[in-house]
């Protein structure tokens, strides 16, 4: 068997710049999911499910980004 990763370099990964790109697709999908809710028969608000949920896995995003920080010096 042959080893599919022999000469592929990984780039280190920047985790600032992955918290970023979360928050900014959280920002810009929150208010489209609100408007196909509000757009829609409306019988039952289920944004209120998704978005809070999604807000709890961006928080936890930032306290793994910026609150409880890995030390390199592992």
């Amino acid at each position: 068997m042959t080893n599919l990763t022999k000469g592929y370099i990984a780039t280190p990964i920047n985790p600032k710049k992955g918290f970023r790109i979360h928050m900014l697709v959280f920002a810009l999908t929150v208010p489209a999911i609100w408007l196909v809710w509000l757009l829609t028969p409306n019988t039952y608000a289920w944004p209120l499910w998704t978005t809070p949920a999604w807000a709890i896995g961006v928080l936890f995003h930032y306290l793994g980004v910026f609150v409880f920080k890995k030390s390199n010096n592992q």
